[in-house]
């Protein structure tokens, strides 16, 4: 279930206020974060995240589309390496044939 709309979109205080604090620079650097449930609001378009995924901090550079959704949506936190190896046997090449 979302969250009500009349609560509005949440996003952690301290994040917010690091956003408004490096939109007033020149340079932006990325503002490093663990707040992976925070909703991406408008002011957040241009910034880059790095997100912590458990493991280590993924880059995340917010643009129009990615907002009204998490942060932590971008950042994932399992990696699919591959299915099995095994190599599955052959039918003998005659074996269909009468």
């Amino acid at each position: 279930m979302g969250r009500s709309l009349k609560k509005g979109p949440y996003v952690d205080a301290k994040l917010f206020a690091r956003v408004e604090k490096s939109s007033g620079g020149s340079k932006r650097e990325p503002i490093k974060t663990w707040a992976r449930r925070s909703d991406i609001v408008p002011e957040f378009v241009g910034h880059t995240f790095m997100v912590h995924n458990g493991n280590r901090f993924v880059k995340v550079y917010v643009t129009e589309d990615m907002v009204g959704h998490k942060l932590g949506e971008f950042a994932p936190t399992r990696i699919f390496r591959a299915h099995s190896t095994r190599v599955t046997e052959t039918a003998p090449a005659d074996a269909g044939k009468k």
